[in-house]
């Protein structure tokens, strides 16, 4: 992706923002357009700090929910070539695209673990991972509290 300046973002047109923001938060493009109401910004970290502080004013169903936006790592999604663009690329960096069999049966168990337990999908910066570390940090994360 192109790097854009903060002129550029500062004079997008509703419909043009959310196009290019809207998923900066999985499947959330109501973010992007109340981010967009926070116009002008100072810099690329002005916008940044815009979506975090929605996400961190929401109640913790709102929060919640914005979990449940997201799909299962290696999930039935991936399965079926229905990710968006950016958890298609995020997943294949990871290796997740190319698990064998037992990786994926793994992955399926403790995805689902995760979710009976919490009630939304276990949700990571896959970008930042790779396929040994994925399952690892979500056994990990079974046996944390739901605010870790």
């Amino acid at each position: 992706m192109q790097a854009m300046d903060i002129e550029k973002v500062n004079s997008m047109d509703f419909g043009e923002f959310v196009d290019v923001f809207g998923n900066v938060i999985e499947r959330c493009p109501l973010i992007a357009a109340a981010v967009w109401s926070q116009r002008p910004f100072s810099n690329l970290e002005d916008l940044e700090k815009h979506f975090f502080a929605f996400i961190d004013g929401l109640p913790q169903s709102g929060q919640e929910g914005i979990l449940r936006c997201h799909p299962d790592l290696a999930g039935r999604e991936l399965q079926r070539g229905t990710l968006t663009a950016e958890s298609q690329r995020e997943q294949r960096g990871a290796g997740l695209t190319s698990l064998d069999a037992d990786e994926r049966l793994r992955l399926a168990e403790l995805n689902a673990q995760y979710r009976a337990r919490f009630g939304f999908p276990f949700v990571l910066a896959a970008r930042l991972s790779d396929r040994a570390a994925v399952p690892r940090e979500l056994a990990r994360r079974l046996h944390c509290p739901p605010a870790q």
